[in-house]
């Protein structure tokens, strides 16, 4: 077999230059896989060093189908894309992976939600939400969130009365029932063009209430063989009913029960799955290559315990950056920062994450612990 994916044997775009396209660029660098990359933003993280950046919308059709005119194969690192765009070019013989109507599906929480009630997917009851139709079925906390354009804990409520009703989101919704559960888990599973399908072993997520957002996950995750090996199934009949070829993170709630419940999936890396860079023997990024690329899929064992902190900036700081405390957690053995090039910090923005490495759980967990209270991402104060 003749490979032409390395070098500049072969165009490949990606749609969206932010922290996720910053480490595939460095997973690709390894490969000698050139990414050339479309954002808006003109400082976006991964602006001077892709092998191409274009500032352009992404969700504009002309400026997507540009872009995508001189390229092999384009993917993916957020889905608010032009998805008409892609199907266009995909009718001119680019390669578009995650597929477009997979994007699509998924990106608009109703679609996705409908997909695992009609291939008997476990999920949360819900209802598409209109607040001059709809009576609530359910009881009281429920949640809500827009069916699209929602990310890093935007566009989700929880409704704890009547009352609060009133301010629920105007924007179309769907509302579940608020699962009592027991643990946040998430899944990363891979499928490549030949139907080649691995999963890496599922993570524990710990939430930041406030911010809505990951603040901790620990690998491997503190769950019985049974309910790791379900978790896996799940995700793997889902990525093969979908049929998608890339990378699929499949969140799920653990109830208190046992049940696992499906709560939101990403066609894309995820924040769920950056301790494997250190911690798996091939990263989550390194796979989504492979998968896309057609390429034999990598081993996801993981060769030690693992954690990951997010750093978010300080809700009291806004504009240049400054990481406080960065030398002092440097100085700790298997701590490893990545900072994603975000000139300027704004309250609960993504900023950079830590992940800890160590043999055993146990210890990760205290120097997980440790980082946190030493680095804070805050403003340059005059």
């Amino acid at each position: 077999m003749v490979y032409s994916w390395y070098g500049d044997q072969m165009r490949i775009g990606v749609l969206g230059a932010g922290q996720l396209g910053r480490m595939l660029i460095q997973a690709a660098n390894s490969l000698d896989i050139q990414l050339h990359m479309l954002d808006a933003d003109r400082l976006a993280p991964c602006a001077h060093i892709a092998n191409g950046f274009e500032v352009g919308s992404l969700t504009d059709y002309q400026t997507v189908l540009n872009f995508g005119q001189d390229k092999d194969l384009l993917t993916i690192e957020i889905e608010n894309v032009n998805t008409e765009a892609l199907k266009t070019l995909e009718k001119k013989g680019v390669k578009v992976f995650p597929q477009p109507h997979i994007i699509e599906l998924i990106r608009d929480k109703g679609l996705q939600k409908q997909f695992y009630v009609d291939h008997n997917f476990p999920t949360a009851r819900f209802i598409c939400y209109d607040s001059s139709k709809n009576t609530i079925p359910f009881e009281f906390p429920i949640v809500q969130k827009i069916r699209t354009g929602g990310y890093d804990g935007k566009g989700v409520k929880i409704i704890r009365n009547t009352n609060e009703l009133k301010s629920a989101f105007e924007e179309p919704s769907i509302i579940e029932e608020c699962i009592a559960f027991e643990k946040e888990l998430s899944i990363i599973v891979a499928r490549n063009q030949s139907g080649q399908i691995k999963c890496f072993d599922a993570v524990e997520c710990e939430f930041n209430s406030e911010a809505n957002l990951v603040e901790f996950l620990f690998s491997p995750a503190n769950i019985s063989r049974d309910i790791e090996n379900n978790a896996k199934q799940i995700a793997t009949d889902l990525i093969e009913k979908l049929g998608m070829v890339g990378l699929l993170a499949v969140e799920f709630f653990l109830t208190k029960d046992g049940q696992l419940l499906i709560n939101e999936i990403a066609p894309r890396p995820h924040n769920s799955g950056h301790h494997t860079i250190e911690i798996a023997r091939c990263s989550q990024f390194e796979q989504h290559l492979r998968a896309i690329l057609d390429l034999p899929l990598g081993d996801t064992t993981l060769h030690s315990a693992g954690a990951m902190v997010n750093l978010i900036g300080e809700k009291s700081y806004e504009g240049p950056v400054y990481y406080e405390g960065l030398d002092e957690i440097l100085a700790l053995d298997g701590v490893h920062p990545h900072i994603y090039g975000k000139s300027i910090t704004k309250p609960f923005r993504k900023m950079g994450h830590v992940t800890i490495s160590a043999p055993k759980i146990e210890q990760v967990r205290l120097i997980a612990a440790r980082v946190k209270t030493l680095i804070k991402v805050k403003s340059v104060q005059d």
